[in-house]
C-alpha cells in the first residue's frame, strides 16, 4: 500500500474556491487514473471527478461548469478547482489512484465545508 496524502479542504462560504490536492507518499507506477470521491452524512460515496493518465476526464453532472481536475503526471498530483461551491458540496473528499492493473488507493479523505 502507498498511502495518499490530501490536502486543500476547509472552510468556505457559498459560491467560495478550494483546492484539493492529492499525491502518493511515495514512489508507484503504471498509474491509469486518480479521482476524487465525496461522502456527505447519510448518503453514499460518489465519483466527483477523474482523470486519466492520457488527459481524459469525467465529472459528476453536479460540478460540471463548476469543478475542474488536473493532474501533473511528474508529480503524479492531481488536483481539484472547485469554484462556486455550494452548500451541497459539503462532504468528506476521498483522493483515489487506479493502477494499470487494477489496484486501487484511496486517500484518508479531507474535509470540505462550505456554510455562511
Amino acid at each position: 500500500q502507498v498511502p495518499l496524502v490530501e490536502s486543500g479542504g476547509g472552510l468556505v462560504q457559498p459560491g467560495g474556491s478550494l483546492r484539493l490536492s492529492c499525491a502518493p507518499s511515495g514512489s508507484i507506477f503504471s498509474i491509469y487514473a486518480m479521482g476524487w470521491y465525496r461522502q456527505a452524512p447519510g448518503k453514499q460515496r460518489e465519483l466527483v471527478a477523474l482523470i486519466t493518465t492520457g488527459g481524459r476526464t469525467n465529472y459528476a453532472d453536479s460540478v460540471k461548469g463548476r469543478f475542474t481536475i488536473s493532474r501533473d503526471n511528474a508529480k503524479n498530483t492531481v488536483y481539484l478547482q472547485m469554484n462556486s461551491l455550494k452548500p451541497e458540496d459539503a462532504a468528506v473528499y476521498y483522493c483515489y489512484l487506479d493502477k494499470v492493473i487494477g489496484e486501487r488507493y484511496w486517500g484518508q479523505g479531507t474535509q470540505v465545508t462550505v456554510s455562511s
